[in-house]
């Protein structure tokens, strides 16, 4: 069957897409990796009680009443690992399951934890915001007793008082930005932003859970386990300051620095990117959603990370878009349209504050030393990174990967990419680039896949199938 449009991702921007297109009339197909809708934001577990503490439940649970009340063929525990163009449009593998056909691609598949290595980062029992939320919301288990919680972003938040929802001990909230400069430009904030944080702090206040801003973790030490932290104190450069240091026990910690936005897809299509306000690689979309590759549209956290709200939003709007492309009528009157299009300028005003107030420190270089760890999966210290910049002469990300083998490994370079090309710039002397970042972002197979994917029969649709350079 082909479908007027597929969208890939069943988070807040996938299921908005779909819905809306769907109400308009096209014939939709959803695909999502996970076994059940709502994306990480509402990542849930079989039963139905254990999604309805999470935020803004309602609007999720009023998405799925309307999607399978409507003709989109949702399709669960699909990875789509290849897609390629064709005469009439796009051709997706899925693993599993049949290849999807579609006119038109909608690309919502979300980002994942962007991590900072630091010394002791890949001892058992340090993990990133993310998953310890993802094991919490999917399997109601905390990943430790006792927690450290940093890094930097509002999403540190939710996690360290959900940990303390499941009974977890939380020995601190360490925020690396200064969330005081969100009050330089009150406008840009919503109420409903205001109300949201100061819950959480109340939480924080009532379990004494400390919050300190300006700090991190630097390292973590443990034999089989991580078993304390060092925590600093950081100056303007982002460099720890002297004597600042101090050890906090712990059994898990979670760090992160915001998201890295998925872009597999996409960029095997050849769509355009560039590089965000919070040094994070986003695509190319004008003002309805349509990246510079025909028919491929994007919605949510690979237009540039901005949060449930915002993604909401731009799915509505793209499905909007899309409809219309497709000869159906709008969903929206034009009103709706013009009010949403003022809603998502708002939102992405705060999404830029946000990414200014919560940028990866400048000087986390300095907390590394030459021994520690920049790529887990093949073992690469930083003293190897260094030796291909000053002493092999790699002048980009792409050769450091090729002469010491960061992001070869099982990530692919989902976890070490941004660390290695920020550090391959440093070396370099210049600014990082979003080139630099594709060359860790481009994976000719999306997601890892069975042999027998790779091994079936040859398709005859004369489908163009991507080659890496």
């Amino acid at each position: 069957m082909n479908h007027d449009v597929a969208v890939v991702g069943a988070g807040p921007a996938g299921l908005a897409t779909a819905v809306t297109a769907a109400r308009a009339g096209c014939r939709v197909a959803l695909l999502d990796s996970a076994p059940r809708l709502g994306g990480q934001f509402w990542r849930h577990g079989a039963s139905e009680s254990s999604g309805r503490e999470h935020q803004a439940w309602s609007v999720f649970a009023a998405l799925r009443a309307d999607l399978l009340d409507s003709e989109v063929d949702y399709t669960a525990a699909a990875a789509v690992w290849f897609v390629e163009s064709t005469p009439d449009g796009f051709r997706l593998q899925v693993t599993g399951h049949p290849p999807v056909r579609a006119r038109r691609l909608v690309v919502a598949t979300g980002a994942y934890d962007r991590a900072l290595p630091f010394p002791g980062w890949d001892l058992p029992g340090v993990v990133t915001p993310g998953a310890a939320q993802a094991l919490l919301k999917g399997s109601g288990v905390a990943v430790g007793a006792r927690v450290v919680v940093a890094g930097a972003g509002p999403f540190l938040l939710p996690v360290a008082t959900g940990l303390l929802a499941a009974g977890a001990r939380v020995a601190g909230v360490y925020e690396a930005g200064e969330p005081l400069r969100y009050a330089r430009r009150p406008g840009a904030i919503a109420l409903g932003k205001l109300a949201e944080a100061a819950r959480y702090a109340a939480t924080l206040a009532r379990h004494r859970v400390p919050y300190r801003t300006g700090h991190a973790v630097v390292a973590a030490h443990g034999e089989s386990a991580v078993s304390s932290v060092e925590v600093g104190r950081l100056d303007r450069h982002g460099a720890v300051v002297s004597g600042s240091r101090r050890s906090i026990g712990c059994d898990a910690v979670t760090v992160g620095y915001g998201f890295t936005p998925q872009l597999e897809l996409p960029l095997a299509l050849g769509c355009g990117t560039w590089l965000d306000v919070d040094g994070s690689l986003v695509l190319e979309v004008d003002v309805a959603g349509r990246t510079t590759v025909p028919g491929v549209y994007a919605a949510g956290e690979v237009t540039g990370v901005g949060g449930a709200d915002l993604a909401l939003t731009e799915g509505r709007l793209v499905g909007a878009v899309v409809a219309l492309a497709s000869g159906r009528r709008s969903p929206y009157p034009d009103s709706v349209l013009t009010r949403m299009l003022d809603r998502r300028a708002s939102q992405r005003r705060f999404a830029r504050l946000m990414h200014e107030v919560h940028a990866p420190p400048a000087g986390w270089p300095s907390w590394l030393d030459d021994s520690t760890l920049v790529c887990r999966c093949e073992e690469v210290p930083l003293a190897r990174v260094r030796a291909a910049v000053t002493d092999l002469g790699a002048t980009d990300a792409r050769t450091v990967r090729g002469l010491c083998r960061t992001g070869m490994g099982w990530c692919q370079g989902r976890t070490c990419g941004y660390a290695t090309a920020a550090l391959t710039a440093r070396l370099g002397g210049r600014a990082l680039t979003a080139a630099d970042l594709v060359a860790y972002a481009r994976r000719p197979i999306a997601q890892p896949v069975p042999l027998a994917e790779l091994a079936g029969p040859a398709d005859q649709s004369g489908g163009k199938r991507y080659r890496p350079a």
